[in-house]
């Protein structure tokens, strides 16, 4: 058993049912909780009877199991906001491509912004980095 006061219980918890399925591994215990607001302070009760200890001195650290399509979807999700983020870059790339391009035909700072739709102060970003 594990009872190190620095170092945080770690809590596994997973739906079963109506209810969360709190397993505190550290401890060999485990015990139920309604919502997952009520783990918390179930994981710490929980330790405090088996360790002996004051719930308030009592750290956790809670890994909420989630089901592997739920799992799929966040991935999917993190995956697209990768893309995003290169389209992102590389649409600010072709804005200044494109302000390069028409400074280099001769254009002012305030006529490149007029062309482009956007402040001249803008337009002299572009140019600049």
């Amino acid at each position: 058993m594990t009872t190190d006061s620095l170092a945080p219980f770690e809590v596994r918890v997973r739906r079963d049912g109506r209810f969360w399925y709190v397993a505190v591994p550290a401890v060999d215990g485990a015990t139920q909780a309604r919502s997952l607001t009520e783990v918390e302070p179930m994981a710490r009760d929980l330790i405090a009877e088996i360790t002996g200890r004051t719930p308030s001195t009592i750290s956790v650290d809670i890994d909420v199991e989630l089901p592997s399509v739920v799992e799929a979807h966040l991935e999917a999700a993190i995956r697209l906001r990768e893309e995003e983020a290169t389209a992102r870059a590389r649409a600010a790339e072709e804005s200044r491509a494109a302000a390069r391009e028409l400074r280099d035909s001769g254009l002012t700072v305030r006529e490149l912004g007029i062309a482009l739709g956007i402040s001249y102060q803008r337009a002299q970003q572009l140019l600049t980095s």
